[in-house]
């Protein structure tokens, strides 16, 4: 497990340096996520590696919401005051993701064959 706490710290150290060198738009941790990504995708035996902390980080992941809780409780005035383009970004994002996920869903559904329309996710 320490040995898979390491390659996650690595490939975030990576990313990093990628954001740095490149001044490119998404945080380093992202692109780290990325890199981990695609080494899980061309190495399989680091999916074995990687199993039981991937796990344990699983089983305690609403731990990982505090901090964002505490920053909503921590700057309630500043968000208080942008109430209502908060309100319109959470209704409009929630209504695209939807749309976006049934498109997706009939589409990987069309190319394997299933061939459900628009039309029956109404």
């Amino acid at each position: 497990m320490p040995f898979a706490f390491m390659i996650i710290l690595i490939c975030q150290l990576v990313g990093e340096m990628i954001l740095r060198s490149f001044n490119l738009p998404l945080p380093g941790p992202v692109w780290g996520m990325i890199i981990l990504l695609i080494a899980l995708h061309f190495y399989k035996p680091l999916q074995k590696i990687m199993c039981p902390l991937t796990d344990g980080i699983l089983s305690h992941l609403s731990l990982l919401f505090v901090p964002a809780g505490v920053g909503i409780v921590g700057h309630f005035g500043v968000l208080g005051g942008q109430g209502l383009g908060l309100v319109f970004a959470l209704i409009g994002s929630t209504i695209l993701t939807i749309t976006v996920t049934a498109y997706a869903f009939v589409c990987v559904a069309n190319l394997f064959g299933d061939n459900p329309s628009f039309e029956d996710i109404k």
